[in-house]
């Protein structure tokens, strides 16, 4: 059997730091290939159909706070894939709180804008690594479904922490201390993510969102005065506390939110509803770089929302720096 072709880069992850380090890549000539395990590019920049409505159910909306992360957003804006949403939301109380700031959101959807920046770049979907090891002076990437491993001389990874983590463990591969420690540091909060499709107008306060912050709920947004969906729909993000009590029982968790929610905050009557778990939702802590670059045994580089700010502009600030990172070598 030939040996496999050999990437100058793969990236695991098509969150919005994968796809900006790759098309970084691409640009400058190398050879890059994106690898995920969904369905679709984004990672928690995610938008939902259900039953006739649209509904973001990861990220809800991005705030720019650098003049790097505004030269992208305007270009979005530009490309008809964002758009502002609103200068602040209600609280707990249902009172609206503005401090004048934009948030963004992504058009049709959040996904919008991943798709968007997907455009041109070499992605492979529904592919799951199970094991990234280092052999003859480079990666090999090993998936569930492909008889030979992919190979690459430089890795990305912006994947939950964790999870490249176990990747490289399977490979035989641990990280050197002090960077071994510090990315064992590195975990993650759970978030339950209730989408609802619902009867009539859904009372909620404009312009759509409310950040209650509290228990068990921590976020809900009307989609349709979002401007993502034509049919009333909900998001409701429960808060870490209450995502981990009923991450092994959802279907119990969906229904106390929903009658949290309807009992407090609804006009309209729930008619479909649909429970996502998103197991790295934030990180409980950042590490103080946009990146982390090891050497040994190969150039890898550990990137996204949790290395450097946190958020939508973090994740893509991490993603470029990523890439410089390897071009700086």
């Amino acid at each position: 059997m030939s040996p496999p072709p050999t990437y100058d880069c793969l990236i695991i992850g098509a969150g919005i730091a994968g796809l900006l380090a790759a098309s970084s890549l691409q640009d400058a000539g190398w050879r890059v290939r994106v690898l995920d395990k969904g369905r679709g590019v984004g990672g928690r920049m995610a938008t939902r159909r259900v039953d006739g409505g649209r509904m973001d159910h990861g990220a809800q909306f991005f705030t720019v706070r650098s003049e790097r992360f505004r030269g992208l957003v305007d270009a979005w804006i530009k490309a008809g894939v964002a758009d502002e949403w609103a200068r602040g939301f209600a609280d707990a109380q249902g009172i609206w709180s503005g401090d004048g700031y934009p948030r963004y959101r992504g058009i049709p959807g959040m996904t919008g804008i991943p798709k968007y920046l997907a455009h041109g770049l070499d992605i492979q979907l529904s592919h799951k690594v199970t094991c990234i090891s280092w052999e003859d002076d480079r990666w090999l990437v090993h998936s569930e479904d492909d008889s030979r491993p992919l190979a690459a001389h430089h890795l990305i990874s912006t994947a939950p922490v964790p999870q490249a983590l176990d990747l490289l463990g399977a490979g035989g591969i641990i990280p050197r201390e002090p960077a071994r420690t510090a990315l064992e540091m590195l975990t993650y909060h759970p978030c339950l993510a209730i989408l609802a499709v619902l009867d009539g107008p859904s009372g909620i306060p404009a312009p759509g969102g409310v950040q209650i912050n509290g228990e068990p709920i921590i976020w809900l947004a009307d989609n349709t005065q979002k401007g993502i969906s034509d049919r009333p729909t909900l998001t409701i993000h429960a808060s870490p506390q209450f995502s981990a009590r009923y991450w092994e029982d959802r279907e119990t968790g969906a229904e106390i939110l929903l009658e949290e929610v309807s009992e407090n905050w609804l006009t309209a009557n729930v008619v479909e509803s649909q429970v996502h778990g998103w197991k790295f939702a934030q990180p409980t802590q950042n590490y103080p770089q946009r990146y982390l670059f090891l050497n040994e045994p190969g150039p890898l580089v550990f990137a996204g929302d949790a290395f450097g700010e946190a958020r939508v502009e973090g994740a893509a600030l991490s993603g470029l720096a990523a890439a410089e990172a390897l071009f700086a070598r």
